[in-house]
């Protein structure tokens, strides 16, 4: 898949991104800091809305593959919402000096959207996943959630990306007018499949979820609660799937270990998020030129006196006076890069010292930006 089919240029922007604090860059990934009872409000919006969304949840093996996927990087940054799915990512984000506010597992979130879809009579699609597997969880869910409407349940010959009948499957999707898609293919066939199709699929609310139809089939056990607290539940997984389990985590471990090392000693903070926010004077800016601040970090991304509240289509970051970038920071300028592109433009950094190019680097962010040296130049491409 070519990462020029993930261009978002007509999809309208979140309104729910004014909302929240810019996401948290973990080694490429942006995940929204937000709780589980904000998700779900997100979710109902996304629905309301009758237009196309996609939502992922990451984990650590998102981060490890990311490294050397760059169509499922893009992928998850263009995600409409990434929530958290890894107590060792909520550790990380507090070593980094921003906390996100929980983790949201999505074998957690599945049955929450489904009593949120028996509550107001929403339509669920599940895609994916053995036959036997989706009958038994058709059985589970139907004597769980009696009223729900079941919209579909495909279990479609399993396939390569490039052999799979597409525009089948959303035909089959779209009939059934669904409110919300669970795709169980496994990441990142589910992702990349999503980013393909969610749109021709026309479901408001599309989601990857990969192993919950085993666990709401009963196929599968979740851990025990106090292991999914303390970040073991990883563990409890292996335990059960060695063979196909423990290679995957080894090679996760010995990825993202290094790999949050390395930003953490590269964007170790002064100090974390305070409570009260920070007093700042404005600073000037114009609908199309953003001046960043010399140390662009959680306190100063968070701080809405900063940034104007009226932005172009087309957006000039001046970093010439920027000199520390931190995770934080970094989800600050994928927020403008994101918005820019929705909107059919270009977000240009200008001026930018080395050890912020180093940091997008380390990142592998720095492709979304078009960089210019200096405001004339910056201006010529902005006017092109």
């Amino acid at each position: 898949m070519n990462p020029q089919t993930l261009r978002r240029d007509t999809i309208p922007q979140r309104p729910w991104a004014s909302r929240l604090p810019p996401p948290v860059v973990m080694m490429g990934v942006p995940l929204d800091q937000l709780d589980t009872a904000q998700a779900l409000e997100i979710a109902s919006e996304m629905i309301a809305s009758r237009t196309p969304h996609l939502l992922a949840t990451a984990n650590v093996d998102f981060l490890a593959q990311v490294q050397t996927d760059e169509t499922l990087r893009r992928i998850l940054v263009d995600a409409d919402l990434i929530v958290c799915d890894g107590t060792p990512l909520i550790w990380m984000s507090k070593w980094l000096g921003d906390p996100l506010p929980e983790r949201i597992a999505g074998s957690d979130l599945v049955p929450l959207l489904l009593d949120l879809a028996q509550e107001r009579g929403h339509r669920v699609y599940f895609l994916g996943g053995r036959e036997e597997v989706l009958a038994a969880a058709e059985g589970k869910i139907k004597e769980r959630w009696p009223e729900l409407q079941i919209a579909g349940m495909d279990s479609p010959p399993f396939a390569p990306m490039d052999q799979m009948d597409h525009a089948g499957i959303c035909q089959r999707i779209r009939e059934a007018n669904a409110d919300m898609l669970f795709v169980c293919f496994g990441c990142p066939k589910q992702e990349k499949w999503l980013a393909m199709n969610f749109r021709d699929a026309g479901v408001p609310l599309a989601i990857g979820v990969g192993a919950t139809i085993d666990f709401l089939a009963g196929t599968v056990k979740r851990a025990p609660i106090w292991m999914r607290k303390t970040g073991l539940e990883w563990f409890f997984r292996v335990a059960q799937e060695p063979k196909r389990l423990a290679r995957r985590y080894w090679t996760d471990i010995c990825v993202v270990g290094p790999g949050l090392l390395k930003q953490l000693l590269k964007m170790r903070p002064r100090s974390a998020v305070p409570e009260v926010s920070v007093k700042a004077e404005p600073i000037p800016a114009s609908e199309m030129i953003v001046i960043l601040p010399e140390r662009l970090d959680a306190l100063s991304a968070r701080d809405a006196a900063l940034w104007p509240t009226t932005l172009n289509h087309t957006l000039i970051l001046d970093a010439s006076r920027t000199t520390f970038l931190d995770s934080t920071g970094t989800g600050k300028l994928v927020r403008f890069a994101r918005s820019s592109r929705e909107n059919g433009g270009l977000c240009i950094l200008m001026g930018a010292k080395p050890a912020i190019l180093s940091t997008l680097d380390l990142m592998k962010l720095r492709n979304l930006f078009t960089e210019a040296a200096t405001l004339e130049e910056a201006l010529t491409l902005a006017t092109q």
